[in-house]
């Protein structure tokens, strides 16, 4: 009887002593995750921050679109005035090259008015030639034969003369008319042409200005597209964050009430020490009795594995879905794929690759159905990402199983075909990946 009422002493004490054990452990961890939880939220600031420079950003770009646009409407006016005034000189060309036509029709009339001088003077040089050749005008003027046929003679000869002056100073005139239209007119030809020649080369000069203003503005509009596309991956990465802070601030909560379920136990425990001590004997027992009634009542519970589900492997984690690797951890057009791709067709189940708690189970515009799991293994943080999938069979916060079936693999969101896209970080989620790590170290595939 004593040494019964000694073993269960013991039994109790070292129950009570495994239970500080744990309480312990468990305070140690609740620290842990509440330091996790502080880094969490610092994450969460720092992309609220970042979040906000790229509104800065945007808007900026924006700023600087709006000046080139404005830019852009001038050069489109002063190109578009340019080649008003290139066609307006085209019609002045073709306007002078009419007037030179003209010009040259009147030339041939002036040539041809001199040409008419040119035989009355001939015809005179031949009359003086055929009454003497020598013949002058003073040997006329000395043969009158009176005063009054002297002044006769004087009044011809002043007559000859002044119609032989007027016809060179005429034709000199139409020379120097003719000569001064045609200067005239092939200046203003020329002018023109110049005139021309510089609004097409300003033209020209106007085009490539727009032609880089055109370069500079696709250039920030791609800026502003990636600007957008940074804030997006930063928006889902502070609801990611939000939901992970919020997670295990559940968890906290979880841990504490068991902590107080186990000191309550304990406070109860001891008080019933005593009296468990008094009625050693009966309570030694029923304990007998309750252990065979137990031992022959307990059976076997078997529960049914999925068929269709990968088997659940013996280490940290298990392969999430069945299919063959198509895709690696590394570079990928340009940018860094952050898991491994796993492809097979038909209906295939994807089950969590470790015990852990659901994060987010969402709909991502590049993730497509989206799930994210957070594991504690052996002390150290992990998170699980899978995505495109075509269903989703658990919700945010949901507790999880290793091996349990989480959703369908699919083709949604930004993906080309059927796969898992399966993420292993250790530590938190991050839109830069910079906790990713190679699923395969981990993962027996």
């Amino acid at each position: 009887m004593n040494k019964k009422m000694i073993a269960l002493s013991t039994a109790i004490t070292l129950g009570l002593g495994s239970m500080f054990t744990i309480q312990h452990a468990d305070a140690e961890s609740i620290k842990e995750m509440q330091e996790k939880t502080k880094k969490i939220e610092e994450q969460q600031s720092g992309v609220k921050l970042d979040i906000n420079r790229a509104d800065q950003d945007i808007n900026k770009l924006q700023n600087q679109q709006e000046t080139v646009e404005q830019q852009i409407h001038r050069l489109e006016l002063a190109i578009n005035d340019s080649t008003q005034k290139i066609a307006e000189k085209g019609i002045q060309i073709e306007e002078t090259k009419e007037e030179i036509e003209a010009l040259k029709a009147e030339i041939i009339v002036l040539k041809d008015r001199i040409a008419k001088r040119n035989e009355l003077l001939k015809e005179r040089a031949v009359s003086l030639q055929e009454s003497g050749g020598n013949v002058s005008y003073l040997e006329v003027l000395l043969g009158s034969s009176s005063f009054s046929d002297f002044i006769g003679r004087v009044g011809a000869v002043t007559t000859i003369v002044e119609a032989d002056q007027e016809i060179l100073k005429q034709h000199e005139i139409d020379k120097k008319d003719l000569e001064d239209k045609q200067k005239s007119v092939e200046t203003k030809l020329n002018n023109l042409e110049s005139m021309r020649a510089e609004l097409e080369n300003m033209k020209s000069q106007l085009t490539a200005q727009k032609g880089q203003k055109d370069k500079l503005m696709a250039q920030l509009e791609e800026k502003e597209d990636d600007a957008h596309e940074l804030k997006m991956n930063l928006k889902e990465e502070e609801e990611n964050l939000a939901a992970q802070a919020s997670a295990m601030k559940e968890a906290i909560n979880l841990e504490k009430n068991r902590l107080a379920e186990l000191e309550a136990a304990r406070k109860k425990a001891a008080a019933e020490e005593k009296k468990r001590a008094a009625e050693a004997a009966a309570a030694a027992a029923k304990q007998s009795a309750a252990s065979a009634k137990s031992s022959s009542g307990s059976s076997s519970s078997n529960t049914p594995a999925v068929t269709s589900a990968p088997p659940v492997s013996s280490g940290q984690f298990t392969r999430p879905s069945a299919g063959r690797v198509t895709s690696q951890i590394g570079s990928r057009w340009n940018k860094f794929h952050a898991g491994i791709d796993i492809a097979q067709s038909g209906t295939v189940p994807v089950v969590a690759a470790a015990d852990g708690v659901v994060i987010r189970s969402y709909l991502s515009s590049s993730y497509g159905n989206c799930i994210m799991v957070s594991h504690s293994i052996g002390g150290q943080t992990y998170t699980t990402v899978y995505a495109h999938l075509s269903s989703r069979n658990v919700g945010s916060g949901q507790v999880v199983a290793k091996g349990q079936q989480i959703g369908i693999m699919g083709n949604t969101g930004h993906s080309f075909g059927q796969h898992l896209h399966f993420e292993l970080h250790k530590g938190a989620w991050n839109v830069s990946k910079t906790n990713a790590v190679n699923p395969l170290n981990y993962v027996s595939m």
